[in-house]
This record gives C-alpha cells, sequence and structure tokens, in this order.
C-alpha cells in the first residue's frame, strides 16, 4: 500500500522499538503524571487520570507489549489519543517527531513478540528506518 497523502504521523519509541499513531488520532501529549490504580483491571491498563476534569483510561504499551517494566524518565509521555469519542492514555518511553511515510507497507503476522493485528502497516521513514504504524482499534481494546 503506497501512501500518496502524506498524512502525519506522531512517531514514538517504547523500548528500543519506534512506533506512530496518526495525528489525527491524537488530542495531546502530556508529561507522565500519578495514575490512579483501578483493581481487577486488565494488567495493560495502569489506571486512570485526571485531564483537565475528565477521566482518562492510561495503558502502558509495555505491558500490552509483553515488555519488561521500566522506570519513568523525564522523557516518558502520555499520548491521549481520541478513539470512539474518548480519550484514552498510552504510556510512552519518549515521544520523537512528527513524521510522514514515503511508503507504507502491511504488516508481518508477527513483529517480535507483538501480534501484527496491533499494525495498520509498516512506515518507511526518511532515514530509512521501519516504524510500526499502531492500530487503536486493536492497541486500546487490547483483544489481540
Amino acid at each position: 500500500m503506497q501512501s500518496t497523502d502524506q498524512e502525519q504521523y506522531i512517531e514514538f519509541c517504547v523500548d528500543s522499538e519506534n512506533y506512530a499513531i496518526t495525528i489525527s488520532e491524537i488530542h495531546e501529549i502530556i508529561k507522565m503524571q500519578a495514575i490512579t490504580d483501578i483493581p481487577n483491571s486488565y494488567p495493560y491498563v495502569q489506571g486512570v487520570i485526571n485531564l483537565r476534569g475528565k477521566i482518562v483510561p492510561v495503558i502502558s504499551l509495555r505491558s500490552l507489549f509483553m515488555l519488561e517494566p521500566d522506570e519513568f524518565t523525564k522523557a516518558t509521555r502520555i499520548v491521549v489519543a481520541n478513539h470512539k469519542e474518548e480519550a484514552v492514555g498510552i504510556i510512552v518511553d519518549k515521544v520523537s517527531k512528527v513524521t510522514t511515510f514515503s511508503d507504507i507497507q502491511p504488516p508481518p503476522d508477527k513483529i517480535a513478540q507483538v501480534s501484527g493485528s496491533f499494525f495498520t502497516g509498516i512506515g518507511l521513514a526518511s532515514d530509512g528506518s521501519l516504524v510500526g504504524i499502531l492500530k487503536l482499534d486493536e492497541v486500546l481494546l487490547g483483544d489481540s
């Protein structure tokens, strides 16, 4: 699938891998803050935050992708995405940049230990690196 419309993406890192989400799905990017636990939730659900009076659930891509937990740093961010008219926070290690991709290929069945169903495609960045473009429906529902 060739990218022709030059849609913009937010590129970020989790562990040593680069991922992206279309900029149109991003509400805002905020610094890490205190997260209130939710008992009996899925392991990848970290809890909720209060974002200017609105309660927003927060998930960890590290947990969802079955990576080892890591300490939050000054670079850790919560990417607040709009999904089905709801805001959902996604914890990432570092937000890198706004980017476009010259080419987007279909994802393989598995990328490392992560199901290919979490991705809409693999983008070729301007520096030649490959970036997994996340499919928010799968990531936020965690059904895979």
